[in-house]
């Protein structure tokens, strides 16, 4: 078993697994924005690092975990952390979390950035919050936002009351004095990148290795895993304990990740990024905007996903929401682990008089509700107690490996035929009139597997057809964990007419 490479905390179990911050270009510049809620901090987040990572809208508390992000300035890189709403000495739960993902931000960062509403009266909690920065003793910067007009930079000028030397009028929404602000922080954090103690330092991708590589096959840095799922069903608790630390909040409160967040952790040699998901519903069970974007986020980073860990409570069985969800990664080509969460509220000490679940009759269970996903591997766990006993993560983590493998496995020209050679395609049990036969086959795509067959009918594959050479392509390559593609490509007319 591979010692990590840094110092981690892990269970006794999954001493195979380090985490690492982020990019380790950009490990030695960390710069934290915080404020109270609707100021405008993700609004910032998403400029300095041109993208769309952080959820925006006019609904307050939006942002709850700790955001990731990178920023290129003058040639130089950061690493940019959004944090949620902070409102000081706030005891409700939700408040109170996102302050401690807040604190866990200002720990690690080299200069902070606080955020305030230019166009509203200074307010005590600013007060509150100006007095708890400034005592972090770090390099501290005032981003006084939504000043969208220059002759509105001297209204800003009233917070100088709050204490923080270096003021920055800013409107984060059109860009106004963003490089102004960046010039500032730059000009505090360190000069030179210097590789951390025991890292290793990643020589680039050589451009020219992707050439005549199809899609899935480039050289790859990292394996994306997608946790998805419905709400509440243990998917941030599963991504704190694979990395060993409280990285997103975790509630009893369904519905509480909003924004997509994720973590590169390296396991036995490989490098994967976990990425927590909000919780997917339907669109009519969601009101409210910031809900509506997080699912939204949260289908699209699964679409830039290589697996995706499905997570179904065990305390509640498959439902019909779990197999909408599977529906997606399956139709968007992503590899599927079905993780049955909770497995120890339903084996001991359970409270409703009902005796302890059986694995086997479960899975069973699980394969009759979802059997589109019959060919995904299913992983019995516990995440709320595998802190204590990480065997349940490492089994979890060797099956994402293996199946993200399978995904990009290659089988040749010549090996298809000459599988397809030993297949009697009269068991298939399809119409006459829908049959078709196979001159030859060719796999043209990896991630997922994608095979086109030349056939002497233009005609669409008969689902059973489908099916059945599906299952005879897995009892003889494997795949597992991946869907199959299949694309037809009918004989030419002009060979038909000879």
């Amino acid at each position: 078993m591979k010692l990590p490479t840094a110092k981690s905390n892990q269970p006794r179990h999954l001493r195979r697994v380090s985490s690492v911050k982020s990019d380790p270009a950009a490990t030695t510049r960390t710069i934290a924005i915080v404020g109270r809620p609707n100021v405008g901090k993700s609004t910032l987040f998403n400029r300095l690092t041109g993208s769309r990572r952080s959820i925006v809208g006019d609904e307050p508390g939006i942002t709850r975990d700790r955001i990731y992000g990178e920023v290129e300035w003058t040639g130089r890189m950061a690493r940019l952390i959004d944090t949620g709403g902070i409102i000081p000495d706030d005891e409700a739960q939700i408040p109170a979390e996102i302050f401690r993902q807040a604190r866990t931000a200002l720990e690690e960062a080299d200069a902070i950035v606080m955020v305030v509403d230019g166009r509203t009266e200074l307010a005590a909690p600013d007060m509150d919050l100006a007095r708890l920065l400034i005592r972090t003793g770090k390099p501290l910067f005032l981003a006084v936002n939504k000043i969208d007009i220059e002759g509105m930079d001297a209204s800003a000028e009233n917070f100088r009351q709050l204490g923080i030397r270096n003021l920055v009028p800013i409107s984060a929404e059109h860009g106004h004095n963003i490089g102004e602000l960046l010039d500032e922080l730059f000009a505090v954090l360190p000069l030179q990148d210097e590789p951390v103690e025991g890292e290793t330092i990643q020589e680039p991708v050589d451009q020219s290795e992707k050439v005549h590589r199809t899609h899935g096959e480039f050289q790859q840095r990292e394996t994306r895993i997608a946790i998805i799922g419905r709400p509440n069903v243990g998917k941030s608790t599963l991504l704190n304990a694979l990395t060993g630390r409280d990285r997103a909040i975790v509630s009893p409160i369904a519905g509480t990740t909003r924004d997509v967040v994720d973590e590169v952790i390296h396991y036995d040699g490989h490098q994967l990024r976990i990425i927590d998901t909000a919780g997917i519903r339907r669109k009519g069970k969601t009101a409210l905007m910031a809900e509506k974007m997080s699912v939204v986020m949260a289908r699209r980073h699964l679409e830039g996903a290589d697996v995706s860990l499905l997570m179904i409570d065990a305390t509640e069985g498959v439902t019909a929401s779990d197999a909408t969800i599977g529906g997606y990664a399956h139709e968007s080509g992503r590899s599927v682990v079905i993780v049955i969460n909770k497995w120890d509220l339903v084996t001991t000490g359970r409270r409703d008089g009902k005796p302890p679940a059986d694995r086997k009759i479960f899975e069973q269970q699980v394969r009759r509700a979802l059997k589109y996903l019959d060919y995904a591997p299913v992983i019995f766990v516990s995440a709320a107690t595998a802190q204590k006993d990480g065997r349940d993560l490492n089994r979890l983590l060797d099956t994402a490996i293996r199946v993200a493998k399978e995904r990009r496995k290659r089988v040749t020209t010549g090996q298809m035929n000459r599988f397809l050679e030993h297949i009697d395609f009269q068991k298939a049990g399809v119409p006459m009139s829908k049959r078709v036969r196979i001159l030859y086959m060719t796999q043209a795509a990896v991630a997922p597997p994608t095979f086109v067959l030349f056939t002497d009918r233009d005609v669409k594959l008969h689902f059973a057809f489908e099916r059945f050479l599906e299952n005879q392509i897995r009892e003889a390559f494997g795949f597992e964990g991946s869907p199959i593609w299949f694309k037809v490509r009918a004989r030419k007319k002009k060979a038909r007419e000879k």
